[in-house]
């Protein structure tokens, strides 16, 4: 960021800790749409949800003896123009913008993606998960081949990530080569791996100095079991905002003047030798 050019006001954020209806992509719209009113009365600028909030992570898992049968996941795949006209008119109809994970339709393929809508309904940014976890996920998905996806917003350079793609530094260390200042990434992060969210995650921020909007699923849905700890981590390695185990809609500002202060601070970004890792 150029000395000379002011930093952005700060960026509020509203942290959607949910895992919806798993199943059912209308009651996953109306939840989120609830979520967006109660986020701007809230005063945020921008409403993320976690990874595959409106299908549910694994909505054909059984929910229990005698439970409805549920299409399997993609069978509950939008394409992107369905989903940047439910999301739009959920962002107008609010004022504030929002990003949210579902499984993308896009010929014979279906991608894990989140999309990401101004408070004007544009869409701004669209992004397919590149780094698939597992063999449920490599069974269902088409890995995504764009590396990095961004857009601005209020004046901050918002970059997407979704879950297990955070967990390798080189894409967040692309992201922060890019100029991206709050990366945003929907989750699903299962039991046990909580130390994901509590120490990588801040640990990320850090290294490659930026914000990480981490929103995760939580509770129990077939054989996973999703640990909440959604976190706002700052570029000082602090979480100043981080969610419990249960639902929650957690507030948090991300604040390009701090991250100014950061980078020049810890300048690990200018002090690296890229001559010795390439």
């Amino acid at each position: 960021m150029s000395p000379s050019v002011p930093p952005a006001p700060p960026l509020r954020l509203a942290l959607a800790q949910s895992s919806g209806t798993p199943g059912d992509v209308r009651a996953n719209l109306d939840a989120l749409d609830a979520l967006a009113a109660r986020a701007a009365a809230s005063g945020a600028h921008l409403l993320v949800a976690p990874e595959l909030f409106l299908s549910g992570y694994a909505p054909e898992a059984p929910a229990g003896p005698g439970a409805a049968p549920v299409p399997p996941l993609a069978a509950l795949a939008l394409d992107r123009a369905e989903a940047e006209a439910e999301l739009g008119a959920l962002a107008r109809r609010h004022g504030l913008a929002v990003l949210a994970g579902y499984p993308e339709r896009a010929g014979s393929a279906t991608y894990n993606s989140a999309l990401l809508v101004g408070p004007d309904g544009a869409p701004l940014a669209a992004y397919r998960k590149t780094h698939l976890y597992g063999p449920y996920e490599r069974a269902v998905f088409t890995a995504g081949d764009r590396a990095v996806v961004r857009a601005e917003l209020r004046g901050v350079r918002l970059g997407v990530l979704i879950c297990y793609d955070v967990e390798f530094p080189e894409n967040v260390r692309a992201h922060a080569d890019a100029g991206t200042e709050v990366l945003l990434v929907p989750t699903a992060l299962l039991a046990p791996y909580d130390f994901v969210a509590r120490s990588l995650v801040p640990v990320r921020a850090f290294e490659s100095q930026l914000y990480v909007a981490y929103v995760n699923r939580t509770g129990p849905e077939g054989d996973f079991d999703f640990v909440g700890l959604s976190c706002l981590a700052a570029p000082d390695g602090s979480a100043p905002a981080r969610a419990g185990a249960g639902p929650e809609l957690l507030l948090a500002e991300a604040d390009p003047a701090l991250l100014a202060a950061s980078r020049a601070a810890n300048p690990y970004l200018a002090d690296r030798r890229t001559d010795l890792y390439r």
